[in-house]
């Protein structure tokens, strides 16, 4: 019966292969961790493969991007620079779009950009996730040791032994500049933020635009905006769906509509003007300039539309693989733009008193402008839902590297990973885009503001992507100085170009842009704060144990889960909680869910378990560890999974306390560890077959037991962290039960205590599971200065009384859960 009980909880581990180890004739065992996630095959995979990928990319990544050519060219010309007789302008024009969709989207994006991946994984955040791993400029709190040694934080390219690299030096050194690299990160961010606002309503606007050709202008005025509106509420109302059930209609759509625009091309090219391929060299660039003069230079502005979008395809990364998304921007985006914009040139060369604007439109032949019309409403939205479903993905992103305050996420497919949808910022979204179509009715607008939004992103990707190169390959710094000159001086110069249309639009994402940066900064300097508060006022390990019944404090039936950002220590809001109630659970678990700045972390690696206390106080402490794209937990699988988790560890606590032998000289060199709050143990979700024995791996592979690393213990550390030693040594362990084991009388004794230890575990698992959350409020200390107060006092406690509360965010059962009050002093 003993051994029965025994593999009821040892169903779930996996062992795959193992081998005999010589000194103590029992096995390792080898764990070969199956996370399709990180694994490359399904990346590379044959050439079919890698078209279906391309062919699939095309609705997810080049919606935005496809549909530029509806208003590159009115913006361009909406002001600034007219359309001749001489052709000058319009060729000038071509021949800045034509260099500027080779250099930026294929050269630095394509061939560049998109190999500095993180785990597969692109976008802002994973520029500055490989950076921080990299050098230690991360503000992230509550960081370990034990974080470095997750399969994937790997170092693609370890920093050589002998020498650092100066830059490096200096960034860590200075700490001015890890808060400057954390705005530059927001800034981005907000933009992309701003650009979820901009980009629905210039794509679908522009698109329904396409209406003036076949109505009276008095007509025209009344019905774009109206229908604009209509499809834009019609696309948001729809987010809470999911894109699941239409996504297989994107790639489609985006198809089509590339062969539509390339047929176009090259009947305008063939009809109007064969030799308009001329126009891509880049003299008429030059000379376009010495013509226009400032003209030229402030249309800059809308030429650089031609390129939005192309961040999409660093960001979107983790959906598909390099191999697809360079092979569907190579050889069928790329050309299709390309004789798209040559198409309009040819027609607009010919046409210079067209009774109508110059757009898209009055390049299409009358008899197909209903049917462009249609296909160009379907990429536009599209598009837009490519953006919308973006912003609610880097939202997330912030939320979980607590640079955003909490909002509900909601997965919207349980099979496709990264579809989500957040019903606050959707609706804010819409409003958005609404007030932005009825306040600007007019693609000059819209164009300025989305053209500022969207180089300022690319801006911020040169610059976190040239520390890259240095810190992340190992490069020289000529060679990043070299990328940020050049990519960085045709970037500045659009930039400046769309600084010129601040008061015709480009106000919009900086007043966005400031707004979002405030709340994100102003909510993560809190919660920095609140982290050091916790951490200098957390209760010894001594005053946990000698709570008891001779202090009036009784243990009540359940599992007590004492949520905390600390990794080590008793938090203070649990003693305040005895303080007032004096009784707490039968099983204490003081559990904390952290970020790691990696995209993913296997769920084999999530959990980290250790005791606090002696196996008789039935205490314990959880560390659950979160990458920046990870998908919580809802809380009834992780309760379930967490008790496993607890069972797992504990007996494999106890065989380790019977196999002390093999630890006598790991432990000696370990000898200062605390006695009272012993190592935490990395413990998986595998399953076995066998009869497996025990052993000790001294490998970094990724494992499903292994012995732990020491916590943080000051708020030095937890902003300043070392990297292990060069001469540390670390252990993993596997362990099982071995039957002849049992037959001892020393292990019959031990089965006994672990018996009884995991039946109080399942005892208090049918007892019930409560939720003990801090209910905080947080003020600032006397003789504060007044920045500080007004972001503390008034700006943190009102966004926190405004958005969800942890319990929300963490799904917690309301029957389930025990605030406690706390007052923070910061």
């Amino acid at each position: 019966m003993r051994h029965a009980f025994y593999l009821l909880y040892l169903r779930q581990l996996n062992w795959v292969h193992w081998q005999e180890t010589l000194a103590e004739n029992r096995s390792i065992i080898i764990m070969d961790l199956e996370y399709s996630k990180f694994s490359d095959a399904s990346k590379k995979g044959s050439w079919k493969t890698a078209l279906l990928f391309a062919y699939q990319s095309l609705g997810v990544v080049y919606g935005d991007l496809s549909t530029s050519p509806l208003y590159v060219y009115k913006s361009t010309f909406a002001e600034d620079i007219q359309h001749s007789e001489s052709n000058e302008e319009i060729f000038g024009v071509l021949s800045f779009v034509f260099w500027t969709l080779t250099l930026v989207p294929l050269f630095k994006y394509v061939f560049v950009v998109l190999r500095a991946d993180d785990n597969g994984e692109g976008g802002t955040f994973a520029l500055y996730s490989l950076i921080c791993r990299h050098a230690n400029v991360s503000l992230l709190p509550n960081r370990q040791v034990a974080d470095e040694a997750v399969s994937t934080y790997k170092l693609e390219h370890p920093p050589e032994k002998r020498s650092s690299s100066r830059v490096k030096v200096y960034l860590e050194k200075h700490k001015v500049l890890h808060t400057a690299l954390l705005i530059l990160v927001l800034l981005g961010t907000c933009m992309v933020i701003g650009d979820g606002v901009l980009t629905p309503a210039i794509s679908v606007f522009s698109a329904v635009s396409g209406l003036e050709l076949s109505m009276s202008k008095e007509h025209h005025q009344y019905a774009v905006i109206p229908i604009t509106c209509f499809i834009l509420v019609c696309l948001f109302a729809l987010q809470h769906y999911g894109t699941h059930r239409v996504g297989f209609l994107f790639a489609p759509v985006v198809l089509t509509w590339l062969l539509c625009i390339s047929a176009l091309g090259l009947y305008n090219m063939i009809h109007w003007n064969p030799h308009v391929y001329k126009a891509l060299s880049p003299y008429y660039m030059f000379k376009f300039l010495k013509k226009t003069k400032k003209g030229g230079w402030m249309s800059l502005g809308g030429i650089l539309l031609c390129i939005t979008g192309s961040e999409a395809m660093f960001a979107d990364l983790g959906h598909f693989s390099y191999a697809a998304i360079q092979t569907a921007f190579t050889f069928l985006v790329y050309p299709a733009l390309i004789l798209a914009y040559m198409g309009q040139a040819a027609y607009l060369s010919q046409h210079h008193h067209t009774s109508y604007h110059i757009s898209f439109y009055v390049s299409v032949p009358e008899s197909a402008r209903w049917p462009v019309l249609v296909i160009a409403i379907l990429a536009s939205v599209v598009g837009s839902q490519a953006i919308i479903s973006g912003t609610f993905s880097i939202i997330n992103q912030s939320q979980s590297l607590g640079c955003f305050p909490r909002v509900k996420v909601i997965h919207t497919s349980d099979k496709i990973h990264g579809q989500i949808y957040i019903s606050e910022i959707n609706w804010v979204l819409m409003i958005l885009c609404i007030t932005v179509t009825i306040g600007f009715r007019d693609t000059k607008h819209m164009g300025n503001a989305s053209g500022l939004a969207v180089m300022t992103v690319m801006l911020v990707t040169t610059c976190l992507m040239s520390l890259v190169i240095i810190l992340c390959w190992n490069k020289p710094p000529a060679v990043a100085l070299s990328f940020l000159l050049f990519f960085g001086s045709i970037e500045l110069l659009y930039f400046s170009a769309s600084l010129t249309k601040f008061t015709e639009g480009a106000w919009l994402p900086i007043l966005l842009a400031l707004f979002l940066m405030t709340i994100m900064f102003v909510w993560h300097y809190a919660t920095i704060k609140k982290y050091e508060f916790d951490l200098h006022n957390k209760v010894s390990l001594e005053w946990l144990l000698a709570l008891g019944p001779s202090l009036g404090v009784a243990r009540v039936p359940g599992i007590g889960l004492v949520f905390t950002d600390l990794t080590s220590g008793i938090p203070a809001n649990f003693s305040r909680f005895v303080t007032n109630l004096p009784a707490y659970h039968r099983i204490l678990v003081f559990v904390c869910v952290k970020s790691v700045p990696v995209p993913f972390v296997p769920p084999a690696e999530r959990y980290l378990v250790g005791r606090v206390g002696p196996a008789a106080h039935r205490s314990y402490r959880c560390i659950v560890r979160y990458g920046y794209r990870d998908v919580h937990q809802d809380i009834d699988s992780f309760e379930t999974e967490l008790v496993a988790r607890l069972a797992d560890f504990i007996r494999y606590d106890w065989h380790r306390s019977q196999h002390t032998s093999p630890y006598a000289e790991d432990d000696a060199s370990h000898s200062n560890e605390s006695s009272s709050e012993r190592r935490l143990a990395v413990i998986g979700t595998v399953t076995f077959s066998g009869t497996p024995g025990y052993g000790i791996e001294e490998s970094v592979e990724p494992a499903s037991v292994s012995i732990g690393f020491s916590t943080v213990e000051s708020v030095t550390d937890v902003i300043e962290m070392q990297a292990v030693g060069a001469g540390a040594v670390e252990r993993r362990v596997r362990f099982a039960i071995d039957d002849d084991d049992s037959e001892s009388d020393g292990q019959t004794k031990m089965y006994v205590q672990l018996e009884e230890e995991l039946r109080d575990l399942m005892t208090a698992q049918e007892a019930g599971t409560a939720f003990i959350l801090g209910h905080t409020h947080v003020e600032t200390k006397q003789g504060s200065s007044i920045l500080k107060r007004l972001a503390i006092n008034f700006g943190y406690n009102f966004l926190r009384r405004n958005c969800r509360g942890p319990d929300v965010a963490l799904k917690v059962p309301p029957i389930s859960l025990l605030e406690v009050g706390m007052v923070y002093v910061v």
